[in-house]
């Protein structure tokens, strides 16, 4: 789940910078560094959430494919559909 978030954040951040840089200055290089990070990030995106098991939700695929935001959709997705770790596991000297 870590890789995820970590490539959820660079396809929005890489976006968002490639957005940016299109209306305003128009830097080359910001553009050849910036599209193949987002690129990447976008593939990663897409595999970790078909490839790894515990992340097969319905629709989180699909949201993965939106460019730019889809893995922080996808990533919502997983997380509401997950049941989150109880806080505190009863173990016999509990019931003491």
């Amino acid at each position: 789940m870590r890789i995820l978030r970590i490539a959820a954040a660079v396809e929005a951040l890489s976006l968002t910078l490639l957005l940016l840089n299109l209306f305003t200055v128009h830097t080359q290089v910001i553009t050849s560094l910036g599209g193949p990070v987002h690129g990447m990030a976008y593939l990663t995106t897409i595999l970790v959430v078909r490839l790894i098991p515990d992340l097969t939700v319905p629709g989180a695929t699909a949201r993965a494919f939106i460019p730019g935001v889809g893995g922080l959709l996808a990533l919502r997705r997983i997380e509401r559909r997950t049941p989150s770790a109880p806080a505190h596991r009863p173990t016999p000297t509990d019931a003491r």
